[in-house]
């Protein structure tokens, strides 16, 4: 592993690449203890306050974890889905709110993800899914309901149409697009929108879903897609008139 003094990266986002791709090639294995400070700052011919910021690179990737004692130092982790989840989230909403993405793009990667976890969803989902989506569409029509309220739910309701393909990659995948993207997209919409017609397109999804028929409920969410673009433009030309 060694450090170009030509890249426009500073050492420690240098080093902790180099660590990040040793670890990626397998090269440093799970749970495997990393080199102390001192001999990483001897390594890369450093500062360890250098070494020491590229760590704390790798932790926030959850590619690292530290442990204090006699036996302590910093190793490689076991990542998994539901720890890698925050990450996806934190990126896609930073991406949009950024405007890095625009509505039309994150509109059609969600739905086009989603589309692809109706048909799982419709032949493995669980009960408890299935109840998960019956309650949100319960709550969505309740009277009273606040704007943040009725999103969080449409998240929630969701959420447990792409857990229940029981696939963790697409879920993963999906992590940044309903959880993060799908907000940002409410933000937008949530003035313009009729909660019945989102009320009856959701119903149409779990109906078919409950029925396993996969299918009609890629329907439901082309229709539902076609809703929230319409919602999204009626919005956006409303703001160009002002």
């Amino acid at each position: 592993m060694k450090l170009d003094p030509n890249s426009a990266a500073d050492l420690s986002a240098q080093i902790a690449q180099a660590i990040r791709d040793a670890i990626v090639a397998g090269d440093l294995i799970v749970d495997e203890r990393l080199p102390s400070e001192a001999e990483l700052s001897e390594q890369f011919q450093v500062s360890r306050p250098t070494v020491r910021e590229a760590l704390k690179r790798l932790a926030a990737q959850s590619l690292i974890r530290t442990q204090r004692g006699a036996t302590g130092g910093a190793f490689v982790n076991r990542l998994n889905y539901e720890d890698a989840y925050s990450q996806q989230i934190t990126t896609s909403t930073l991406l949009l709110s950024m405007n890095a993405v625009s509505f039309d793009t994150a509109c059609e990667a969600r739905y086009a993800l989603e589309r692809a976890c109706a048909p799982l969803s419709a032949t493995r989902r669980s009960a408890d899914q299935l109840a998960t989506m019956r309650a949100e569409i319960f709550r969505q029509g309740q009277p009273g309901l606040t704007d943040e309220a009725f999103c969080a739910s449409d998240v929630a309701f969701h959420r447990a149409l792409v857990d229940g393909a029981g696939n963790p990659v697409l879920s993963y995948q999906l992590a940044g697009a309903v959880e993060a993207m799908q907000p940002l997209m409410n933000m937008i919409t949530f003035t313009a929108r009729d909660r019945q017609i989102i009320l009856a397109l959701h119903t149409r999804i779990a109906d078919a879903i409950e029925a396993g028929n996969g299918p009609d409920a890629v329907q439901g969410l082309s229709a539902l897609e076609d809703e929230t673009r319409k919602l999204a433009a009626d919005v956006f030309a409303a703001r160009a008139k002002r």
